[in-house]
């Protein structure tokens, strides 16, 4: 079985996403720039079928990330299509071809069908919690790793229930001053850092997250 593993762009004050969160805007005012980054990078193009882009440390770690992942878990709001009740029209931000080509489980209160997508991707909706999703994305990876991919609320749930076994933040130098915080009501893990990368527009760390042994 692999790891569970967590990466995300996060703002020197701690929030993964801007205020004021919508259908319109989901990343939230001023949440886009803790993914410019990303952007920039030659991996992250190549992934989009694109060329182009900077190669240098960014694009190393954007490589690094999506290695060895054999399945994904998600929250509805990333997901997206709105709450309540499914609109069957809608099938993800990310077009025809989603750049996960791998299982992904979504988490959700409403039923739906699994959704197969060109490259791989199949979405398949969860309604009976996390528990349920981690155990079926753990079946579908087989030994590969599972990574939660977000929202913020889903991963804060991983990380309280002590799941996670990997924390990879990709800390930007902006101050969003309100938002969705990640590091929020998630208990007291232990994080020790294994690893860290700099560059010009964002530090990224890799925390090894110490499984606390119980007495």
């Amino acid at each position: 079985m692999g790891k569970v593993t967590c990466q995300i762009s996060i703002s020197l004050d701690g929030f993964v996403a801007g205020p004021n969160q919508s259908l319109d805007n989901p990343i939230g005012e001023g949440g886009m720039r803790l993914h410019d980054w990303l952007f920039a990078t030659s991996s992250w193009r190549r992934q989009q079928g694109e060329g182009g882009g900077e190669e240098g440390a960014d694009s190393e770690v954007v490589d690094e990330v999506v290695q060895g992942v054999g399945a994904y878990i998600m929250g509805r709001k990333m997901f997206g299509g709105g709450s309540g009740r499914w609109d069957q029209d809608w099938k993800g931000w990310w077009g025809e071809e989603p750049p996960y080509h791998a299982p992904v489980f979504v988490l959700t209160h409403h039923p739906r069908q699994p959704l197969p997508m060109l490259g791989g991707t199949t979405f398949t909706f969860v309604t009976d919690g996390v528990e349920s999703a981690l155990a079926q994305a753990h079946a579908a990876a087989g030994d590969k790793d599972v990574a939660i991919a977000g929202g913020a609320s889903t991963i804060r749930q991983y990380l309280a229930a002590g799941s996670l076994d990997e924390l990879y933040l990709h800390i930007v130098p902006v101050i969003l001053g309100a938002g969705e915080r990640l590091l929020e009501d998630v208990g007291d893990p232990v994080l020790e850092p294994v690893k860290v990368v700099a560059s010009p527009g964002v530090t990224h760390i890799k925390y090894r997250i110490v499984k606390r042994v119980k007495t």
